[in-house]
């Protein structure tokens, strides 16, 4: 789970579309595609970025750290393109090209040593309220949505229709058809093609002042596919999400829960509270959240409170059992560094800590460092069963 802002391409966005127990109580927006500067086609935008990305982990103290079998290197190249067809038409388009820099097969990012795909080709129509978006594009819902991670983020081939007729109100309705996961090249899973092959939300959205909030129903019949992926439980199943928020300015509070209804095995439940507040120039937050019975569904990501870098939240549960999990965390700048760390627990599923540093070299170049220590099992409290994981990566626009 990565907290890297997702790039939208005119696509639906909801939040600020950070993964985990970063995202605020969400609120959606639908981008509106930004017209060119260029004087030979004012009706064009085009944008691009390289990303260099480094990753190693010495697993679970099995090998070193910085050990070349225990590490990947990468680079991509971006490119993204937003044409007006004519008043209210968009075409969009982001082609990615990546290459791996290492020679170890099962290490390479993208699941390939190099390769090229089109990660969003859709067209965007915007009617007075009503924005519909039709082919590939960045979806980011609290149960289903992808991430910005490593060299792209993950994406859909969906349609979604928002509207905003109703002050301080989104109406949000999607309906998917493939997922290309996160890091997984240019595979696409067919979801028509599994089960009963209806995958699909609607959502609704309030946010005025300081209140937000918002409600979710989904249906997945790609559950058993996605459980492969996730870790969830493999089973199709519907969803019924929910959240509230309310900043009373020195702090702020919110809630959420998630009940999921699988076709065969156990229902589960699970809810979260969290609270934030700033001292002396750093962001301090808590949150604490349980799973009962069952995990949560979800396809890509979870938003769950307490879910971290490498951890899913929402898997933190034991069949027929409450599961308590929780997590504490501080952000700041120094320097002008974004600096970010958290330290999670996960009932007797494992611990993790966190700490992410970014910096901003000029408006075109950023660079990124992570570090986390993610243990499989806190009871045995054995340090070797603990995995240390180091990335580094740089971002260059233009």
């Amino acid at each position: 789970m990565k907290t890297t802002k997702l790039s939208l391409v005119a696509a639906l966005a909801v939040s600020a579309a950070f993964a985990g127990g970063d995202i605020a109580p969400v609120e959606p927006v639908v981008a509106a595609p930004v017209a060119a500067t260029s004087d030979c086609n004012k009706d064009t935008t085009i944008n691009a970025k390289a990303v260099a990305y480094y990753l190693t982990s010495d697993n679970a103290g099995a090998g070193d750290l910085f050990k070349s079998a225990n590490s990947s290197a990468a680079g991509a190249v971006t490119f993204d393109v937003s044409h007006k067809l004519f008043d209210g038409i968009t075409a969009n388009f982001s082609a990615v090209g990546y290459v791996n820099l290492g020679d170890i097969a099962d290490k390479d990012f993208e699941e390939q040593p190099n390769g090229a795909y089109i990660n969003v080709a859709n067209l965007t129509g915007t009617f007075g309220d009503t924005t519909v978006i039709i082919g590939r594009q960045l979806i980011d819902t609290p149960l289903v949505g992808g991430f910005d991670w490593v060299l792209a983020p993950g994406a859909f081939e969906a349609a979604v229709v928002a509207n905003k007729s109703i002050e301080n109100v989104t109406l949000v309705a999607g309906y998917l058809t493939k997922w290309r996961p996160n890091n997984k090249g240019n595979t696409w899973v067919n979801l028509v093609d599994i089960d009963s092959g209806d995958n699909y939300t609607v959502g609704a959205v309030y946010g005025a002042d300081a209140l937000k909030l918002s409600a979710w129903y989904y249906n997945v019949d790609s559950g058993a596919v996605a459980s492969t992926i996730t870790g969830g439980v493999a089973d199709k199943y519907t969803a019924i999400y929910a959240d509230a928020g309310y900043d009373f300015g020195s702090f702020n509070v919110s809630g959420q829960i998630i009940s999921t209804d699988y076709n065969t095995a156990k229902d589960g439940l699970a809810y979260a509270l969290k609270a934030g507040t700033e001292f002396s120039g750093v962001n301090l937050t808590a949150a604490i959240s349980n799973t009962t019975d069952n995990k949560a569904g979800f396809v890509g990501r979870d938003s769950v409170y307490t879910s971290s870098w490498n951890y899913f939240a929402s898997n933190a549960a034991e069949l027929n059992k409450d599961t308590l999990s929780w997590k504490v965390g501080a952000s700041t700048e120094l320097a002008g560094a974004n600096l970010k760390a958290s330290y999670a627990g996960y009932g007797d599923e494992g611990s993790e800590l966190d700490v992410i540093v970014g910096y901003d070299v000029t408006d075109a170049v950023n660079l990124g460092v992570v570090y986390s220590l993610t243990d499989s099992d806190v009871n045995t409290d054995i340090q070797k069963d603990a995995t240390n994981q180091v990335e580094l990566f740089a971002t260059y626009k233009f």
